[in-house]
């Protein structure tokens, strides 16, 4: 079979990489793709938002499967344009889809579903929302509405900082036409999580949970960025946990959905909260978390085409998924100034001296003239596996440091809230 993969991450080169060991793969290509996705797949250059152009690439290739990575071409349609042309695609539909799109529709749908999330309040008035914030007169998070690359969200510790979030957002545009909507919700106190789930619209299949890092510097200080680094599994996501998300928080979404006239089919992304009150969806994600993929797939043992095609033809209340018992540690590696302005087109090196139990996924690299450049904010995954998630820290961190490029920083904490329990084993 051809597979088609669109997108240009590290996200991307995971699935790539994960769908390539799969017997019934002949050929990968990926839309647009990237300097290392170029060594495993044929890359086109069609960008991952020409969706017009990356359906007229498959069906004159005869693709069996396309897997879409990011959310832009999810929410714009690309599963409804796919469909109507009769090709094979795994991803939500565009309606499904708004629960990333809109996170005003997806907090209405938490209400209607009864899904715990934080309380919130929503403005297209900048002096409605400043006032709004000036009378909460503490902590509270504001949010864009509509897709911002992950960095829409800015946690505000006071009045001051949440007042210039509000600005920020509505009145600079710091995300575009993202922020004409936003949103003011409660702080929520406790430990994140990330919960992956396949779905074909009835059957729920979560995959082994992890956690993101999404400030930039050590100790979760700095601003909000894309991600700089996962791990998995989370200990702090028990078994009793994961029964209780997939209980109050996935199934009642997917089947409320459905019951709306919006089959939910692909894979869902839930964000999630641990507090002292219970667990709190913060949002929700219509496709791969990006870096969780990287720490979470690397664990998968069951064939990844088979589980897609499972979802595609609804026939997932069949599969059970299967789990390498290792942890996984993924480190992002940045370009200097990330998540603000950055160089691009710095060499790096380093990458041939890896250890053999390290993976290296490229996120924003080019080769130009055979010359392996960076060509984005988060360069590459760096993910290591190990019998613990000390181990596995060791693995990733000790292949981080083979790596070189002009102005490259990485997070030296990644999973320190497993380490600071003392979590060896679970």
């Amino acid at each position: 079979m051809k597979v088609l993969v669109v997108g240009s991450g590290g996200r991307e080169h995971t699935l790539v990489w994960k769908l390539s060991k799969s017997p019934r793969v002949d050929k990968i290509y990926c839309a647009p793709g990237n300097g290392g996705i170029a060594n495993e797949a044929e890359c086109i250059p069609i960008a991952a938002e020409d969706i017009d152009g990356l359906a007229e690439f498959a069906e004159k290739e005869g693709i069996g499967l396309t897997v879409v990575g990011p959310e832009i071409p999810l929410v714009a349609g690309i599963g409804d344009l796919f469909a109507s042309r009769g090709l094979r695609l795994f991803g939500p539909r565009g309606k499904a889809a708004l629960l990333e799109g809109s996170k005003v529709f997806a907090k209405e749908m938490m209400a209607k579903y009864g899904v715990p999330t934080a309380a919130s309040a929503v403005f297209q008035d900048t002096a409605q929302a400043l006032a709004y914030v000036r009378g909460l007169g503490g902590p509270c998070v504001v949010k864009a509405d509509g897709l911002a690359a992950g960095k829409g969200v800015i946690v505000a510790n006071n009045t001051e900082e949440a007042e210039a979030a509000v600005r920020l957002v509505m009145e600079k545009r710091a995300f575009g036409e993202a922020g004409a909507s936003v949103l003011v919700e409660e702080f929520l106190q406790g430990e994140e999580v990330s919960v992956l789930a396949f779905t074909d619209g009835q059957a729920i299949r979560p995959l082994a949970a992890s956690q993101d890092h999404k400030r930039i510097h050590d100790g979760d200080q700095g601003p909000n960025t894309g991600g700089m680094g996962a791990y998995s599994p989370a200990p702090v996501y028990t078994g009793e946990l994961q029964a209780r998300v997939l209980h109050d928080i996935l199934a009642p979404v997917i089947y409320g959905l459905r019951d709306d006239g919006i089959k939910y089919k692909g894979v869902i992304y839930a964000g999630l909260m641990l507090t002292a009150k219970g667990v709190y969806v913060l949002e929700f994600n219509c496709r791969f978390g990006d870096p969780e993929t990287q720490a979470v797939l690397p664990r998968l043992k069951t064939d990844l085409l088979e589980v897609m095609e499972a979802v595609v033809d609804e026939r997932l209340e069949g599969v059970q998924l299967e789990w390498d018992p290792r942890a996984a540690v993924c480190v992002v590696l940045a370009s200097g100034g990330y998540p603000g302005p950055y160089v691009k087109g710095k060499e790096i090196t380093g990458l041939e001296q890896l250890p053999p139990d390290v993976l290296a996924f490229h996120a924003g690299t080019t080769v130009v003239d055979g010359r392996l450049l960076t060509d984005g904010g988060r360069v590459l995954g760096v993910t290591g596996l190990g019998a613990t998630i000390e181990e596995a820290v060791q693995s990733a961190y000790a292949g981080a440091e083979k790596v070189c490029f002009d102005g490259l920083h990485y997070r030296k904490d990644i999973a320190h809230r497993a380490l600071k329990k003392g979590v060896e084993n679970w």
